[in-house]
């Protein structure tokens, strides 16, 4: 006779441990990609009376960039818990602020070199995410789901 404790419960369409742990080097480079946005963000409110450093393009930059890496932020976590739209969105999200974050460190002279440095650390951090979350087995992983 076994015990009420050892008959392991199936997994059901909310128990989040399937995709949580799966996703949680995913969550740290969110995590990650937030606070390098975050940050800046807050450089750039420190220094405003400097023209020469922020200007209207780089306050229009971090602005856009902080939010989108909420939202990201956002979606890895409902991905993680196991949503299937928060997933699509994730991948979406990053793939798209990827090669934003290419053309803004691509074209010469519109920002500031130490914000093409900055935004060149987020799109290593979105790449690393793009490839997790497009990879055969976190696809499988929410196709089962």
């Amino acid at each position: 006779m076994t015990s009420p404790a050892a008959v392991p419960e199936p997994a059901s369409a909310s128990d989040p441990a399937p995709t949580g742990g799966a996703l949680r080097p995913v969550r740290r480079l969110v995590g990650g990609y937030l606070a390098l946005s975050v940050a800046t963000l807050v450089a750039v409110f420190l220094l405003r009376d400097h023209a020469d450093v922020v200007d209207d393009a780089v306050w229009t930059r971090t602005v856009i960039v902080a939010g989108s890496a909420a939202l990201t932020c956002t979606f890895a976590v409902g991905a993680a818990r196991g949503s299937r739209r928060a997933f699509l969105r994730l991948r979406i999200v990053t793939a798209v602020m990827t090669a934003a974050v290419a053309v803004i460190v691509a074209l010469p002279g519109l920002f500031p070199v130490w914000l093409r440095i900055e935004q060149s650390v987020c799109g290593l951090l979105l790449l690393a995410v793009v490839r997790l979350v497009n990879g055969r087995e976190m696809r499988a992983l929410f196709r089962s789901r």
